[in-house]
């Protein structure tokens, strides 16, 4: 087992996707300026404000669902409304938000079911987030607790668009998914870089710090990650000592650092953390230490760290100025125990003030640009294209856009649209010439008007149908042209 540092692997195995749902009581607390991102309530009419944070209507961001409000007292302002989706004939319904191309974003979604439905159960549908299916949402467990859930991913957006969907799944039936809170916050460039952003995406599994009492989030943390507090029987110490966040790997908040668990002379810390049952697979670990005595040439310890018996870090020295530990990929399963031992003659035990623990998401593809900006062009075109043609059209494969098909690729290619009969209104736009792996066209039996544009960059199209609509003009020469095309 690799030790230190950042633990690279080059084979990651199967994703096996983490359901466990991180809660957060209903009362409210109070509230200076948001992180940079988008900060949604959603479902609802007016501009809200829950810990000092400004969540605003989330109409803008989604032209699907109903709103619900839920008549309930003592809620946050965020959980009183939500926005529901009971279209069952539809896949997926997304929002989109306007980002910069190549930066990394923590999206959190927070979920209270509040029975808007008239029922008593919460449905259970997918998470989707740039084509990648993250997450199944099952809030029943923590609603029964009278609690709400959140979960949280990071990841970079391979456009100027970044698309966070929910989804039908087998479990979902004639229910209707739901959301009640959403927020998009641009991550510093350097938080979590060891992560190939390209190929994978980090699903949060357990933040916190330990000995504290207390939860810590925004204005403390900037980035609004939520520290949850962690106690066990270890021995819990207050730091002496001042430091910079911004002297630390992941800019954790100073706060993180004012308690910490330790032990004893001569003795080694464990701790069962994080504190549920793993899936088998990997994972970003990152661990946060501080020697909590008065700095002085004295204040510092020594120790390695273990994890299930195998190296982590060895000779790791906490200083008064405090170090980060992390794995880029770490293999872990079941329950998980950290094992920190102090080097002999240590005068002090180990100590550790926080962490975090991320699975690492193999992504699951997108669509090529080229093809995304044209089907959204003809989206526009058509005044009632199918309602699931909302973010990528192609990925996730069982949440592909109504009437396409796509190529297996990791970045797909649109190879059919077949929306015979669907009762489209509207115009073929100039662009989709461009979906040059396109092999069938099916358009017949709409009421589709204008020209017929240029076709000749379908070098792969075997049929095309464009009968039974109300097309003026004649066929483009070109049209016949086109070396595969065996039918029209």
């Amino acid at each position: 087992m690799p030790s230190g540092g950042a633990v690279a692997y080059d084979i990651m195995s199967p994703s096996v996707f983490l359901l466990f749902l991180v809660t957060v009581p209903l009362l409210a607390h109070s509230a200076p300026s948001n992180p940079l991102g988008y900060f949604l309530n959603c479902g609802g009419s007016n501009e809200v404000t829950v810990d000092s944070l400004k969540y605003t209507p989330d109409g803008s961001y989604t032209k699907l669902g109903t709103v619900a409000t839920i008549n309930k007292t003592d809620l946050l302002p965020t959980l009183s409304t939500l926005r529901y989706f009971p279209n069952t004939a539809s896949k997926k319904f997304c929002y989109s938000f306007p980002v910069i191309k190549g930066n990394k974003y923590l999206v959190k979604t927070i979920y209270y079911y509040g029975e808007f439905d008239g029922g008593k159960k919460p449905p259970v549908f997918d998470q989707i987030v740039e084509g990648t299916t993250w997450s199944t949402v099952d809030t029943t467990e923590d609603y029964a607790k009278g609690l709400s859930s959140y979960y949280e991913v990071v990841v970079m957006p391979h456009g100027k668009k970044l698309s966070v969907c929910l989804g039908r799944n087998e479990h979902t039936g004639s229910l209707s998914p739901f959301i009640s809170a959403l927020e998009v916050k641009s991550l510093d460039g350097s938080l979590y870089n060891p992560t190939d952003f390209n190929k994978y995406a980090l699903v949060s599994v357990s933040r916190h710090t330990f000995g504290s009492e207390d939860a810590i989030s925004f204005p403390d943390d900037k980035f609004n990650r939520m520290w949850q507090p962690f106690k066990d029987q270890n021995p819990v110490v207050a730091s002496q000592s001042n430091i910079t966040s911004s002297d630390f790997w992941n800019l954790p908040p100073v706060k993180a650092f004012s308690s910490g668990i330790t032990t004893s002379k001569g003795k080694a810390l464990e701790i069962q953390w994080p504190p549920l049952y793993l899936p088998s697979t990997y994972y970003y670990i990152s661990l946060y230490f501080q020697d909590n005595r008065h700095p002085s040439p004295f204040s510092w310890r020594t120790f390695d760290v273990s994890i299930n018996g195998h190296t982590f870090y060895s000779n790791l020295n906490a200083t008064s100025k405090g170090v980060t530990v992390y794995a880029a990929q770490w293999p872990l399963s079941g329950l998980t125990k950290i094992t920190m031992t102090p080097s002999p003659g240590m005068p002090v035990g180990p100590m550790l003030n926080a962490g975090e623990v991320y699975q690492i998401l193999p992504l699951g593809g997108r669509t090529q640009t080229r093809d995304i900006i044209t089907m959204e062009d003809l989206a526009r075109s058509i005044q009632n294209p199918p309602r699931d043609w909302n973010g990528d059209p192609c990925r996730p494969k069982e949440n592909s856009w109504t009437g396409v098909t796509c190529s297996s690729q990791f970045v797909a290619r649109i190879t059919v649209v077949n929306l015979t009969n669907a009762g489209l209104v509207g115009t073929l736009p100039p662009s989709i010439g461009h979906l040059t792996a396109l092999s069938h066209l099916w358009l017949g039996g709409n009421k589709l008007t204008g020209t017929i544009p240029d076709l000749s960059g379908l070098k792969e199209l075997e049929t095309l149908h464009l009968e039974n609509n109300k097309f003026e003009g004649k066929l483009p020469p070109s049209t016949e042209k086109l070396p595969k095309l065996r039918e029209m």
